[in-house]
């Protein structure tokens, strides 16, 4: 029965319980999911011809024996099996194959296959997001047929395009614009249009990264503050007139700009990707609802949601088995790239605790004990406010190695030494660190020290340099590219270094710094060094 159905014939108490019942479990029948569906797939993994390239002819039973036995993988690991899409060898056939980026721009992609069973839990999670993100408490829910839903995803090949697929599988949802048109649109003719078929329809749902809804939101700001033009009036509804006018006549009296909520009432908003604590607080404010977080992966698939209380997600017990690397295991293996970290599970884990997660795709997936690169807090083992007794978490950010911006690129260390060779700047040494301007905007900054004599030889200035580099990364890395494109963000911040800075650091610590993402602390003590060489470069100032 599909779900459009289920809203005729069950009631929502059952509905509920179908799909969101997970939410009453107890860590004991949590894990024993979890158990079960885990022993499964080492079962079918174990017969592939994939899994017999770890396991070498030897037979698992247990999950115990299968985590003592099998290391942490990446995607490394599976590479040369999935990027020539080699589903003979996967434990399960595929019935399609998601694609992203790998490395910001090191490798051009990487692919993941999707099972049947993996899309039938898929669908049946994501139905569960789009019905929570709706309540308000539990059991009750707002989700009808031919609600309509503004277009704010990246289509297939990308994980984002399996959402309205796995939808219209289920129930008549009206996409704003329709699927098959948004995706041969520009960003702003998507936007455009989806704003003239809201006026005409209203908008009840809304679903994007967090980044793309708060841009899309600000676009429609635009767009309903100049009424959209004569023909989106036209095209109005009576009611949707009249609130566009009412609209306008109180914003006017109030002095302000016209806001989506001032048009539009969501009944759901959902938003995905990293940094989304950026933006929440202001979508909210745009659209007088906040926007349920929920996480989704090319490789994991959807695994993670909020609730009515917005305050942490739980993780679905059907999509992936989990693992969890403590902080201080993954500060190990970043020092010790030799070092195995030991993982615990989710009845295992800690409140206040930072975890790297671990996953083995459950269903057929290809991947196990896979390092997915999110950090996780838990937040809580059980929450009074909607009842849970199982752990919740806030997502953090990618691991220290990764600098993510906005959910749109993933910035290496190769990526970044890669733009500084193209780019033939005589830069010594350099690290990168994930920060937040005073809008609490994601970017990234590089404090670089430059060769003496090219500080001599060069009117180098830091916005000459940030603009050079700009053009590099926008070459190395697409997805870069589509942040300036999609988002009009450049988010580059530069700081020159004294000559020496480094060096002086690593005399004094003991140590050289690490590239990507060291500690605040480790930072602050390098500009402190500034103060203990000569500088023959007297600049000194970020742009």
């Amino acid at each position: 029965m599909k779900f459009e159905q289920k809203l005729k014939k069950l009631t929502q108490e059952e509905i509920w319980q179908e799909y969101c019942g997970f939410l009453d479990l107890s860590i004991e029948e949590y894990m024993q999911i979890q158990n079960r569906l885990m022993q499964e797939q080492i079962a079918l993994w174990g017969k592939s011809a994939l899994g017999q390239r770890f396991l070498h002819g030897r037979e698992i039973t247990g999950i115990d024996e299968f985590r003592q036995v099998i290391p942490l993988t990446s995607y490394e690991d599976y590479a040369d099996v999935l990027l020539q899409k080699r589903g003979d060898v996967l434990p399960d056939e595929p019935i399609i194959w998601i694609q992203t980026t790998w490395e910001g721009g090191r490798h051009p992609i990487k692919v993941a296959p999707y099972t049947k069973s993996m899309l039938d839990t898929y669908r049946n999670n994501i139905l569960a997001c789009m019905i929570l993100s709706t309540t308000e408490e539990k059991g009750v829910f707002d989700v009808r047929a031919y609600d309509t839903f503004l277009y704010g995803l990246a289509p297939l090949p990308y994980a984002t395009g399996l959402f309205p697929l796995a939808l219209n599988d289920e129930i008549s949802i009206q996409f704003l614009p329709p699927v098959k048109e948004a995706v041969a649109m520009s960003f702003g003719e998507r936007n455009v249009k989806g704003f003239k078929m809201g006026l005409s329809k209203g908008i009840d749902f809304f679903f994007g990264l967090g980044s793309v809804a708060y841009f899309v939101s600000l676009s429609l700001t635009e767009l309903g503050s100049s009424g959209g033009g004569k023909s989106s009036v036209m095209s109005c509804s009576v009611p949707m007139l009249a609130r566009l006018l009412h609209a306008k006549y109180c914003c006017k009296k109030e002095h302000r700009q016209l806001l989506p909520k001032d048009l539009f009432k969501l009944k759901g908003f959902m938003v995905a990707g990293t940094d989304n604590h950026c933006y929440k607080d202001d979508l909210e404010h745009l659209w007088g609802i906040r926007p349920m977080e929920l996480f989704a992966g090319t490789e994991p698939s959807c695994i993670g949601t909020e609730t009515w209380t917005r305050d942490g997600m739980y993780f679905f017990p059907d999509t992936c088995f989990y693992e969890f690397i403590p902080e201080a295991e993954m500060e190990r293996n970043l020092s010790d790239p030799s070092y195995q970290p030991k993982t615990c599970l989710m009845n295992e884990v800690m409140p206040g605790e930072k975890y790297e997660l671990v996953i083995s795709v459950l269903k057929g997936g290809a991947f196990v004990r896979y390092r997915v690169g999110d950090v996780y807090r838990c937040v809580g083992l059980e929450n009074q406010a909607d009842h849970t007794r199982i752990p919740r978490f806030h997502y953090i950010d990618r691991i220290p190695t990764i600098i993510d911006i906005a959910g749109f690129t993933r910035i290496s260390e190769h990526s970044i030494a890669s733009v500084i060779e193209l780019s033939r700047l005589d830069i010594v040494n350099w690290i990168a660190m994930k920060e937040y301007n005073e809008e609490k905007r994601p970017l990234l900054h590089l404090y670089v020290e430059m060769a003496p004599n090219c500080l001599a030889t060069q009117a180098v200035s830091k916005e000459i340099l940030r603009e050079h580099m700009s053009v590099y990364f926008k070459y190395v890395d697409q997805d870069y590219t589509d942040l300036k494109r999609i988002l009009g963000v450049d988010p580059l911040k530069i700081t020159i270094l004294k000559c020496g800075s480094f060096a002086a650091y690593e005399q004094h610590s003991g140590k050289p710094l690490r590239k990507m993402n060291p500690s605040v602390y480790e930072v602050k003590e390098l500009l402190q060094m500034q103060m203990t060489v000569d500088w023959a470069y007297r600049g000194g100032r970020t742009t």
